[in-house]
């Protein structure tokens, strides 16, 4: 009996490394049907204006959009609440999205696309300067979940679950 308990515990050993090696060792991996337990935090100390061209591939293998890591850390969400990419002169002009925030509530893309996309009779639109950023977005399927934006007025952000990354998106009606 004993002899069968020492075999077992080094294939016991070696599965877990493999699996744990496989999984980045549970640090900061994106996507996947990970949801973020919550949205970003306010920005305190905002950097400039985001430039033309931004770059958010911060690990080998991360998406070059604005993504979140699995330990819940947003990147690219640090520009802060003077960002001329985000300001609207109108906020909430369609009024404020009442279905639900988080991670306990996941909605399923029913169709459109960047200009103008739906799920559950909600319709929303993604912020022209974020446009390329959901470009491999599934409008008729993929799930996503809407965070409040703590520093951009008007807007929220939309979580692909499927991909990990985020856009900011307005309300429509």
């Amino acid at each position: 009996m004993m002899m069968k308990v020492f075999k077992l515990f080094p294939c016991l050993l070696v599965w877990s490394v493999l699996a744990w090696a496989q999984h980045g060792g549970g640090h900061e991996e994106v996507g996947g049907g990970h949801i973020p337990a919550h949205g970003p935090r306010p920005v305190h100390t905002p950097t400039a204006p985001a430039p033309e061209n931004r770059k958010f591939q911060d690990k080998e293998g991360h998406p070059d959009a604005p993504h979140v890591h699995s330990d819940g850390k947003w990147i690219g969400h640090d520009t802060g609440r003077d960002d001329p990419n985000y300001h609207l002169y109108h906020p909430w002009e369609h009024g404020r999205f009442t279905g639900g925030f988080g991670r306990s509530h996941v909605y399923r893309l029913a169709g459109g696309n960047r200009e103008r996309f739906w799920f559950g009779g909600f319709y929303f639109s993604v912020a022209a300067y974020d446009y390329n950023f959901c470009n491999d977005w599934l409008w008729d399927s993929d799930q996503i979940v809407i965070y409040e934006d703590p520093d951009h007025v008007g807007w929220y952000l939309a979580y692909n679950v499927r991909l990990g990354t985020y856009v900011h998106v307005m309300y429509l009606s």
